[in-house]
Parts: C-alpha cells; sequence; structure tokens
C-alpha cells in the first residue's frame, strides 16, 4: 500500500490550524438562555434520568458510563436544534468542540495515571506493601490506625481510589471473620483517602481538575493539608474507640518484588514531577508532561523485553555445552523465559485502564457542557453564588457532591466560574474532595471499596458514622477559615 506523505501532511498541518482556532472561538459564542424552553427542560430531564441510572449501577448491573454517554448525545442533539432554529450555526460546535477538549486532557492525563498505577501493580509494589503489614502482627486497632494514615498519605500520589482499594484488601486479610472491625476500618480508610486527595492535584479527579484549570497554583494546594488532617481524624478517632485491641494470627506472607518495581516507582514520581514543572513553568497542559513520562514507561518495557531475549540466547548458548542437555531442556528453558517475557505487556497494562470510569468522565462533561450551554449553569451560579453567597454555595457543594458525586458538581462549578478569590476555590476544592465521605457512595473510593468487601462495607454501615463524619466535614472548613485567610482576597 502506498502511502501519500503529502496528503498525511497536508491534514496534520490542518489539524494544527483549526485546533486553536476552535479553542479561541470560544469567547466568540454568545450563549442564550433555553432554560424555560421545551428542549432546554427535555435536556435536563434527559440528564436527571441519566444519572439516576448511575446513582443506582450496583442494583441494576449496568456500567456508569452506559447512560450518560447516550443522554451527552441526546442533549447535543438538542442544543444543536435549539440554537439552529435561533439563527445561531455555529455556538453548538464551537462549544462541543470546547467540552471535547477539557475531556481528551483529563482523558490522556488520567490515562497516563492509571497505566503507571497499573504497572506498578503488576510489578507487585502494592502486593509488597500488602503482605509486609498483615505479616507484622499487628492488633486491629494498630491496623485500624496504620491503613487510616497510609491511606492519607498515599492518595495524594496514588490516587484515593486505588489507595483505598489497597488498604481495604489490608484490613480485609487481617480482620478474617471480624465483619464489625473490616466495616469500620473501610469507613476509615474512605475517609482517609478522600481526605488525603484533597489536598493534592493527583489526589482525585476534582483536584485535577480545579489544577488543570488553572484556578489553583499547584504549591497552594498545599494550603489545604491541616483542613483535611481534621477531616479525617476527628471521625477517626472517634471511631478508634470502638475498634477491640485483640491481635490476630499473623499471616505468613511474602511477595516478591518483580525486576524494575522500584524503577517504575521512581518513574512515576518523575513524571508526576514532569507535569507540575510543564504546567507552572512552561505554561503547558499537564497531560504534556504526563503523556512523555508515559512514552519513557514504553521505553523502558521495550528495555526489560530486550533483556530478557538476551537472558534466553545466553541461556540458550548454556545449554548448548552443558553435556546431556538435550534439544527438549532447551525448548522448556525458551518456553520458561518466553512465558515470563509475556508477563510485561505495557499495552495489555493500558488496556487494563478502568474505561468504564473514562468514559462516564466523557459522558458527565458533556451532559454538563451541554446544559450549561442551554443556560442551566448561570442560573444555577447566580442562585448559589450571587443570592447564597460564595461560602455558603461552596459548602453545599461538598454536600451535594455526597449526593449525586463530586465529578458532575465540580465540573458544574468550573464551567461556571463564579468570581472567586483564591480562598473560596480553596474552600469548593476542600468540600468537593472531601464532601463524598459523608455517603458510601458520594465518592469513587466508597464505591469501589463497597464493591470489594460487600455484604461487609455497607451504604448503611457507612450510613451509622456519618454523623462522626460530619463533625470532620464541619471542623475541617471552620480550620479553613481560620488558617487559610490569607489567601482572602487574592485573585484567581
Amino acid at each position: 500500500m502506498r502511502v501519500n506523505v503529502k496528503a498525511i501532511s497536508i491534514s496534520i498541518l490542518s489539524i494544527f490550524i483549526s485546533f486553536p482556532t476552535v479553542v479561541l472561538a470560544v469567547g466568540d459564542t454568545h450563549l442564550q438562555d433555553f432554560t424555560a424552553h421545551w428542549a432546554g427542560i427535555v435536556c435536563l430531564v434527559v440528564f436527571v434520568v441519566a444519572y439516576t441510572f448511575v446513582v443506582f449501577e450496583d442494583q441494576l448491573h449496568m456500567r456508569k458510563s452506559k447512560p450518560v454517554m447516550v443522554a451527552a448525545g441526546i442533549i447535543w442533539m438538542f442544543v444543536a436544534i435549539v440554537y439552529a432554529r435561533s439563527g445561531d450555526q455555529h455556538t453548538a460546535e464551537i462549544m462541543i468542540r470546547h467540552n471535547l477538549l477539557e475531556f481528551a486532557e483529563l482523558f490522556l492525563f488520567l490515562l497516563a495515571a492509571m497505566t503507571y498505577i497499573n504497572t506498578m501493580a503488576e510489578r507487585n509494589v502494592f502486593d509488597a506493601l500488602r503482605a509486609w503489614l498483615v505479616s507484622r502482627g499487628f492488633s486491629l486497632r494498630n491496623i485500624f490506625w496504620i491503613t487510616g494514615v497510609l491511606s492519607f498519605l498515599l492518595s495524594p500520589i496514588a490516587d484515593n481510589l486505588t489507595t483505598a482499594l489497597l488498604m481495604s484488601t489490608v484490613a480485609m486479610a487481617v480482620g478474617g471473620t471480624n465483619i464489625k472491625f473490616i466495616a469500620i476500618a473501610c469507613i476509615n480508610i474512605v475517609v482517609a483517602a478522600n481526605a488525603g486527595g484533597a489536598f493534592s492535584p493527583f489526589g482525585d479527579i476534582t483536584t485535577l481538575m480545579v489544577w488543570q484549570k488553572g484556578v489553583i497554583p499547584f504549591t497552594t494546594f498545599f494550603a489545604l493539608v491541616i483542613p483535611s488532617i481534621v477531616n479525617w481524624i476527628i471521625p477517626a478517632v472517634i471511631m478508634s474507640f470502638f475498634v477491640a485491641k485483640e491481635k490476630p494470627d499473623a499471616i505468613e506472607e511474602t511477595v516478591e518484588l518483580k525486576e524494575g518495581a522500584f524503577i517504575v516507582v521512581g518513574m512515576f514520581i518523575m513524571t508526576i514531577t514532569m507535569a507540575v514543572c510543564a504546567h507552572n513553568f512552561l505554561h503547558l497542559p499537564p497531560v504534556i508532561g504526563m503523556m512523555t513520562g508515559l512514552g519513557l514507561l514504553k521505553l523502558f518495557g521495550y528495555y526489560l523485553k530486550i533483556k530478557k531475549m538476551r537472558a534466553l540466547e545466553k541461556k540458550k548458548e548454556e545449554y548448548k555445552y552443558i553435556p546431556g542437555a538435550g534439544a527438549l531442556d532447551a525448548e522448556s528453558v525458551s518456553a520458561s523465559h518466553h512465558s515470563e517475557e509475556e508477563k510485561f505487556d505495557i499495552f495489555g497494562i493500558l488496556a487494563k485502564a478502568e474505561w468504564d470510569t473514562l468514559m462516564f468522565f466523557y459522558g458527565v462533561i458533556l451532559c454538563v457542557g451541554g446544559l450549561g450551554t442551554m443556560g442551566y449553569l448561570a442560573v444555577l451560579s447566580q442562585f448559589m453564588y450571587i443570592e447564597l453567597g460564595p461560602t455558603t454555595a461552596n459548602v453545599l457543594v461538598g454536600i451535594v457532591s455526597a449526593i449525586i458525586d463530586n465529578i458532575p458538581v465540580m465540573f458544574a462549578v468550573l464551567t461556571m466560574m463564579p468570581h472567586m478569590d483564591e480562598f473560596q476555590w480553596l474552600l469548593v476544592t476542600l468540600t468537593a474532595g472531601v464532601g463524598g465521605s459523608l455517603l458510601s457512595v458520594g465518592s469513587a473510593a466508597g464505591v469501589a471499596v463497597m464493591g470489594q468487601a460487600r455484604g461487609i462495607y455497607t451504604f448503611f454501615a457507612h450510613l451509622k458514622w456519618t454523623w462522626a463524619i460530619a463533625l470532620g466535614y464541619a471542623a475541617s472548613i471552620w480550620v479553613h477559615l481560620l488558617v487559610n485567610d490569607r489567601f482572602v482576597g487574592v485573585p484567581i
């Protein structure tokens, strides 16, 4: 097949020319208010119905991405129709391309991060940590605090979802048949993971969206460390009094790290550093640093492959000079090395990313973007941030995120872009990040652990401690108001 290099070059050039034009054109759009129009009402109903399916995902056994992806298509169809009928042929196209660009940045960033996390799991990094913990012979109360502390410290780097899943397996391994301990330990883990993720751009999807939007500088996120600690420590202290001090039998388990495990960890840290530097110093989207790091990980996978192949060839040569070693021995060595080589497949690891979650983000971003183009977000912004005031509105964001999910709520806030200083943007970042802890279904970490400890960590088991978590939520807001007043009046 002959490749038309000239045609490909022209196509690539046209992408480079047209893409920034679409982005710049967003400022030239004239959004209209269709909230009272029949099409606007239909769009709102479609979104509510779709999100109802998302809320009852576990009961319906239907992946959450399916209803919102369909809803996104329906909503934008109506958006295009009403704008075209009003004589505007361009706003719908410009706005949907703008939303697609936002999704593309988030998608590629998360894909790179997920691939690194999955690679560390494949190299047994997380299994080794879990094995070390369960074989130490800690008491139940020790495990309660250790898993809580590690959840808080790991989630800013490995994200709250991965951290919660890892630590919940530790609690389940140590707890054994002690259902009461497993349930309360899982609650503590979810709260700690969400709190730890609230002060890092890499700890939660909401903080990542805020950082990528350029609303809060990277280092400013760390102003939320103290409020986040308070958010977790208050319910943790209360719940710890109900954890027994008994010492279960240590589980003898050893896990051997695979070759390159620590190198992958170091590369992940370097990738995060590149993302931060790209954003802070080069004024480029952080996803550039993440995708560069993903490319380096692929090169490292190639290195491992070449190393295995050379080791195989060397082993084959050695068998030639061993008396009595036949072709069968050489073939068995070859098969053994080949199977070992196949265990590290970077594209196979990439394929194991949470594709349902990534497609869910696509649906949510386009649904919310479509409703915003219809005028609903402008009305909501007027009510919340003008009539109620930013502080009240931002506190409510956290409460609503526990019911709906913090991702669409935060994306809606970022789409509204209310006029707020850094103090208020830090507040809404905090509340959206930790508000999901109020209910088990309010965060990705909680939903994931419900699946991991099915029948033990449940909605009602979590609800039993919502009052203690609410105390931590209120206290964290109070502490933020107290210690971060230096950001009042600082423009974004």
